[in-house]
C-alpha cells in the first residue's frame, strides 16, 4: 500500500530569512492560505520571539488556517517556547517546533556548553512545549556534523520527553546523499524509540544537494520533508517543495511513496511567492522555471509533437501550467515551425513552407527571440503577400489640451475612395474610430503596442495592433516617424490580414461542401 510523506513548509519562516525576501502580515496570510489550499501538512508560520512583527504574523496565520498544522519555531529557551505558544495557541492544530545544536563545533564555539548541558536543555524544552500542546517537534541543529552516538542519544531522549516529530537537519548543506541516507538509516536502527515519532529532515542547498539528500533520507525511513516554495531560504536556500513533491510523484515506481499535495497548485503558488517577494525564479529552475516545459531543439520539438512522453517526464498540466511551449529559434526544425504556422491560421504549400522556413532561419541569426508576430509577418508579408483590400491615402488629426481629438481619414476600399472624420478620447482613439466607421469593422482591439525603432526625437515609431474577431486573431504592423500615422497603418494592416483569414476560411469551407 502506498505511504505518504508529510510536507512541512517553512517558506514563511526559513524562506523569509533570505535577504530581500521579507513579507508583511497580509502577504504572509495570502501565502499561508495558498499553502493550505495546496495541501501541505504543516505550515511553519514564523519565529515568534524574533520580533513583534513575526509574533503578530504567526498569530494571524494561526487564526486563519483551519485544516493545516501551524507551527511556531522556538529555541530551547523557556521564553521562546512560551512566546511560540502564545502565537499558535488559537490554531485549530497548533505545533511548537523547538531546537538546539548537537554538533561539537556549535557546542564549543556558539553555545559554549558541554554535551550534558545541551542534552538537559533539549529535554527540558520538549517537556515545556509538551505542557502546551501534544504536537511537538524537536530539531538537532547541525545534525550532519554531529557525533552519531550523541545525536542518537539526543533524539531518543527528546522522544521520551514527548516529541512527536524529530528533525535531522543538514543545517549547513554539508552532507552528500549516500552519507545522509546512511545517517538516517543509522538513527532508525539505533534509536530504540524512533518508531514513536515521525522522522523529519530539513536540508539546505549549499552544495546544490538539498533535494537529493531529502530523497536519500526518504528512502531510508524519513516520513516528513521540510521545504520551501521555489527553494528559498538561508544562503543557497532549502529543499524546493516543488522538486521533492514531483520527484516522489514521478518516481513512485522506484520510491513507492507520494505526498498529499495538490500538484496543480504548485505553479500558481510559486508565482504568488515570486510576486510577493519580488524575486524571480531562474528560467532553468526545475518544475516552475520559465524553461521547465519549453523546448527549442528541433529533435526535441519533433519528438514532442509526435508523442509528449518522448521528452517530458511529467505534463505541465500536472503542476498547474496550461501547456508546454515550443520556443522557436535557430535550433528549431521544420516540424515545429510548420506546426506554429498552422496554429497562426495559415495553410502553406510545400514550396511556400520551405521559403517561409528559410526566411525564419535567416531571422533567427539576427534575433535572439522570435515571436509569433515575427512568423506571421514572414508568412503574411513575404510568402502569401496578402492583398490590400484597405489602403490609407490620407490622415489628419487635431488634438490639444483645449481641443477634442478629431481624426480625418481617407481610404481606398477595393479601389473606392472614402473619406470621413470622427472624434475620440485621444488622437489614436480618434483615428481608430474613424477607420472603423469607414470599414464597418466590428473586431475587438485587444492589444496596442508602441516601440521606438531608433533613439532621438525623430525616431521612427513601430506600432503593433492585435485584433480579434470570431476566434481569429491577427497582428498588424505599422511604421512611421509620426506615431499617429504608424498607428493608422498598423490598424489597417491588421484589417487586411483579418479580411484575408476570413475569406480563406470561407473558401476552405466552400471546398468541403
Amino acid at each position: 500500500m502506498l505511504q505518504f510523506v508529510k510536507i512541512f513548509d517553512t517558506t514563511l519562516r526559513d524562506g523569509e530569512q533570505s535577504p530581500g525576501f521579507s513579507m508583511n502580515v497580509a502577504e504572509k496570510i495570502r501565502v499561508a492560505k495558498r499553502l493550505e489550499q495546496m495541501g501541505v501538512d504543516v505550515i511553519e508560520a514564523g519565529f515568534p520571539v524574533a520580533s513583534q512583527g513575526d509574533f503578530e504574523a504567526v498569530q494571524a496565520i494561526a487564526a486563519e488556517i483551519k485544516e493545516t498544522v501551524v507551527a511556531g519555531l522556538a529555541r530551547a529557551h523557556p521564553n521562546d517556547i512560551d512566546r511560540a505558544w502564545e502565537a499558535v495557541k488559537k490554531a485549530e492544530r497548533p505545533m511548537i517546533h523547538t531546537f538546539i545544536s548537537s554538533s561539537d563545533i556549535h557546542l564549543e564555539h556558539q553555545l559554549k556548553m558541554s554535551r550534558k548541558e545541551v542534552l538537559s536543555l533539549a529535554v527540558r524544552a520538549v517537556k515545556r512545549a509538551k505542557n502546551y500542546t501534544d504536537d511537538v517537534e524537536f530539531s538537532a541543529m547541525d545534525a550532519t556534523r554531529s557525533d552519531r552516538e550523541y545525536l542518537a542519544q539526543m533524539i531518543g531522549e527528546a522522544i521520551d520527553a514527548g516529541a512527536t516529530t524529530v528533525n535531522i537537519p543538514d543545517t549547513v548543506g554539508y552532507a552528500v546523499p549516500g552519507e545522509f541516507g546512511e545517517l538516517i538509516g543509522y538513527l532508525v536502527e539505533n534509536v530504540p524509540n524512533i518508531q514513536e515519532a515521525v522522522v523529519s529532515v530539513h536540508c539546505h542547498n549549499d552544495l546544490g544537494l538539498a533535494v537529493a539528500n531529502s530523497l536519500a533520507a526518504v528512502r531510508n525511513g524519513t516520513r516528513q520533508v521540510e521545504c520551501t516554495i521555489n527553494g528559498i531560504g538561508e544562503r543557497a536556500g532549502n529543499t524546493a517543495l516543488e522538486e521533492i513533491v514531483m520527484a516522489l510523484k514521478v518516481r513512485k515506481d522506484l520510491i513507492g511513496l507520494d505526498t498529499r499535495i495538490q500538484t496543480e497548485q504548485i505553479y500558481p503558488t510559486s508565482r504568488l511567492v515570486s510576486s510577493i517577494t519580488g524575486i524571480r525564479v531562474q528560467p532553468n529552475k526545475a518544475i516552475v522555471g520559465a524553461n521547465a516545459f519549453a523546448h527549442e531543439s528541433g529533435i526535441h520539438q519533433d519528438g514532442l509533437l509526435k508523442n509528449k512522453a518522448t521528452y517530458e517526464i511529467m505534463t505541465p498540466e500536472t503542476v498547474g501550467l496550461s501547456k508546454s511551449t515550443l520556443v522557436l529559434g535557430k535550433h528549431s526544425g521544420r516540424h515545429a515551425f510548420g506546426d506554429r504556422v498552422k496554429d497562426l491560421g495559415y495553410d502553406l504549400t510545400g514550396d511556400q513552407m520551405e521559403k517561409a522556413f528559410q526566411a525564419f532561419k535567416n531571422l533567427c541569426d539576427l534575433k535572439k527571440h522570435v515571436y509569433d508576430e515575427d512568423i506571421e509577418a514572414i508568412v503574411a508579408d513575404e510568402i502569401i503577400q496578402i492583398p490590400d483590400k484597405y489602403r490609407l491615402t490620407f490622415l489628419s488629426v487635431t488634438s490639444g489640451s483645449e481641443l477634442i481629438p478629431t481624426a480625418t481619414v481617407q481610404m481606398e476600399i477595393d479601389g473606392k475612395v472614402i473619406k470621413t472624420a470622427d472624434l475620440g478620447n485621444g488622437p489614436v482613439d480618434a483615428v481608430f474610430k474613424t477607420i472603423k466607421r469607414i470599414t464597418g469593422d466590428t473586431s475587438n482591439l485587444v492589444r496596442y503596442e508602441v516601440d521606438a525603432i531608433t533613439g532621438g526625437t525623430d525616431a521612427q515609431g513601430s506600432v503593433k495592433c492585435t485584433l480579434e474577431k470570431d476566434e481569429l486573431t491577427v497582428i498588424g504592423h505599422g511604421r512611421d516617424t509620426d506615431i499617429i500615422v504608424a498607428s493608422g497603418k498598423a490598424y489597417i494592416n491588421a484589417l487586411n490580414k483579418l479580411n484575408y483569414k476570413q475569406n480563406y476560411l470561407a473558401t476552405d469551407m466552400d471546398r468541403s461542401l
